[in-house]
């Protein structure tokens, strides 16, 4: 730098700092005289009345952390009592907004030469604050320079705050709070470094709130600055929130190190809290290490090895709530050694928990009497808050002897209102089941796609209610493609489109079920008496198609080595009616058989089973004129059944079953087929596996 510079720019600070002890001077000399000019400026800066009622005194002390030539001018320290700040214009109840029984604030004036108003220490005794924001957004803490147009020059550095006997009082008609708080200082700092308690109580959304803990005695707001000591539990209706930790650089809020603990009736709860769309889900507790990295617009929050319980459900993993734009996210892995079946339901969307939250919302439509599919509508207007990448996988569940589900994995995506799992899998009946499932909720209904894979079912495992399958061991195969539109589960299934299909392969079947199902009184009587055995099967495969919610069966048979069972019909999920007939025809001769077609009717709530009576009847009427007009026994013949030397071509319908099932897009009708096996594509890969057919039965 040359020479001439250096003086001149030297010149200049003597001068300034001749101007500034020339100042200061004067005010240390009548400082308390300037008190009206001042209350007269400060009003016309904030556009509210401000006003120094007490004492105003100005000192001057040494500064803090300075190097050099600047350590050794004084810093000037004001001293204001019954210092207050009225409401602005806006309507606001209350005349003040602040009274300040003292107020103590160091300021570096070398900072001022960069536009910057640095407190280098703030102290408040005994003061009252009332912050109040109506519902058209006006609020009482903007004050006239913050609505201005143009950015101030001028920006405000607070480096440590002191509070004692401070009344906090937040009225919110936004966000529906209203909460009043206490600063109080505690007799000696403790070994934590907590130096001031707090207490607060109020209500949030109707929930009542209150809550206590400890802060650090003075709030350090320096760069370099040790983290500040927080400690407290606070409770909004029925979620308890505990916390115990430090937050680091308070100035940017740029960190936050701390120990949570959380316990609700229900996650869904946490909402309005944190800003997470959570399932609705049974009761729960869990704790976990919580470390936040706050930007502005970029803040990350990680929940790192939580453990807690659901329900009767334990969890544990990792979760992270990045603060982006276009939305937040979240992201992580949670696992479950051992889940309750009955605590599921909540993490895949439907309500299957029988502990209910005490404040769960009320369904918004009653679920009708006679109806078993939920008409209560999927709501998704969560689901546009943020976005989602979480992995979850159930190793052990805990269910009931009827269900066969074993474990559960899924891979749960939300991208701009568009729920994914990919996959959802199931081990069931010792195979699997897997589930890709798409939910589009970007609309004003819901345009949902499912593909669904059944690989091994274990018969036996998959009926284990059933007595008449303790000897089978065949295995049970399927796929699904179905689209659908709606806004619940009833309403997606009544506007389904697509095929669901089924086959099994290497297989038996109990013969006690065949024949009942035939009606063969003999056969009844002595498996009963002297054990069931399993017929081999040849094939047993349905091929349904589904066109408006209205299943339709295109082929649906069984074929063994005595007898064909055919069933016809249809299934209606909007109405959900049932319209079966099931027809078997023996290939052997039977005696005492009253073989007669059976039918499933009624609905899904109340389905009808039994045996069609027309046929029956006629049966029972011939054998009763023959045993008039010929002999006893001639009335046997009409109960005789030759079979029929029908044979089912097993090859053509397992390898039209075996076609991957296909589904129009969401919203779309399924198209009308000509014949009932042209939705066959020879095109189409095999979805699922053609077993070799077996051999005769022993």
């Amino acid at each position: 730098m040359p020479r001439y510079v250096k003086i001149i720019l030297w010149g200049c600070i003597a001068l300034l700092a001749s101007l500034v002890l020339c100042v200061a001077l004067a005010l240390t000399i009548g400082v308390d005289y300037a008190k009206p000019w001042i209350n007269r400026q400060a009003s016309a800066m904030a556009g509210r009345p401000i006003a120094i009622q007490g004492d105003l005194v100005l000192n001057w002390v040494k500064p803090q952390n300075q190097n050099g030539w600047h350590n050794w001018i004084p810093w000037p320290q004001i001293h204001a009592e019954q210092l207050v700040v009225g409401n602005p214009p806006s309507g606001q109840t209350g005349a003040n907004m602040a009274e300040v029984n003292s107020l103590t604030v160091a300021l570096n004036p070398w900072a001022l030469l960069d536009h910057t108003v640095q407190i280098s220490n703030l102290e408040i005794r005994g003061a009252n604050l009332a912050l109040e924001r109506q519902a058209d957004q006006q609020n009482n803490w903007t004050f006239t320079q913050d609505n201005a147009t143009t950015p101030s020059p001028w920006t405000v550095d607070l480096q440590k705050l002191s509070l004692e006997h401070v009344a906090l009082q937040v009225t919110d008609a936004v966000s529906r709070l209203d909460l009043k708080a206490t600063l109080d200082s505690l007799p000696e700092v403790t070994p934590e470094g907590y130096g001031i308690a707090w207490a607060a109580s109020g209500t949030y959304n109707g929930a009542k709130i209150s809550g206590k803990g400890q802060a650090g005695k003075i709030l350090s707001l320096q760069q370099n600055s040790a983290p500040f000591p927080l400690q407290g539990a606070i409770t909004v209706g029925a979620t308890t929130i505990s916390i115990e930790g430090t937050l680091t650089k308070p100035q940017a809020l740029a960190a936050l190190d701390v120990r949570l603990k959380l316990a609700g009736n229900t996650m869904a709860a946490l909402y309005p809290l944190i800003g997470v769309v959570l399932p609705n889900t049974p009761p729960y507790h869990t704790q976990g290490h919580l470390v936040g990295t706050l930007e502005k617009g970029h803040s990350k929050w990680l929940y790192e090895n939580f453990k807690g319980i659901v329900g009767k459900s334990d969890l544990e993993g990792t979760l992270q709530y990045q603060m982006q734009k276009p939305r937040s996210l979240l992201t992580g892995t949670v696992e479950s050694k051992l889940l309750r079946f009955k605590d599921l339901g909540p993490l895949i969307g439907a309500d299957t928990s029988d502990a209910k939250a005490k404040d769960a919302q009320a369904p918004k439509v009653k679920q009708p009497a006679d109806k078993v599919l939920p008409v209560d509508p999927i709501s998704t207007a969560a689901w546009g808050a943020m976005d989602a990448d979480v992995k979850f996988s159930g190793h052990k569940i805990i269910r009931n002897k009827d269900l066969p589900i074993d474990n559960l994995s899924t891979h749960l995506v939300l991208n701009d209102r568009v729920l994914s799992l990919t996959p959802l899998n199931f081990g069931m009946a010792g195979g699997t089941l897997s589930n890709t499932i798409k939910l589009d909720g970007r609309g004003g209904q819901i345009k949902a796609n499912l593909v669904t894979s059944a690989r091994h079912l274990k018969l036996k495992k998959l009926f284990p209610a059933a007595e008449t399958m303790d000897a089978s061991f065949g295995e049970l195969h399927g796929d699904a493609s179905l689209s659908a539109e709606g806004t619940s589960v009833a309403t997606l299934l009544a506007h389904s489109n697509g095929e669901i299909k089924a086959l099994v392969s290497k297989g038996t079947i109990s013969k006690l079920l065949l024949e009942t199902a035939g009606l063969n009184v003999a056969n009844i009587i002595m498996v009963k008496l002297f054990g069931d055995k399993q017929i081999v099967l040849n094939c047993l495969a349905s091929d349904f198609t589904v066109s408006k919610g209205l299943m339709q069966a295109r082929e649906f048979k069984l074929d063994t080595q005595d007898a064909i069972v055919d069933v016809t019909g249809q299934i209606n999920l909007a109405t959900e009616q049932l319209n079966l007939d099931i027809n078997p025809e023996n290939k052997t001769l039977r005696m005492f058989t009253l073989r007669s077609p059976l039918y499933v009717k009624g609905t899904f709530k109340h389905p009808d089973v039994g045996v069609q009576k027309g046929p029956i009847i006629v049966r029972a009427g011939a054998a009763i004129a023959l045993g008039v007009i010929a002999t006893p026994f001639a009335a046997l013949l009409p109960l005789l059944n030759t079979g029929t030397n029908d044979t089912n071509d097993c090859a053509a319908l397992l390898a039209a079953v075996s076609k991957a099932p296909k589904a129009p897009p969401a919203g779309k009708t399924r198209k009308a087929e000509p014949g009932a096996n042209s939705t066959a594509s020879k095109n189409s890969k095999p979805a699922i596996p053609t077993p070799a057919r077996p051999g005769p039965a022993h």
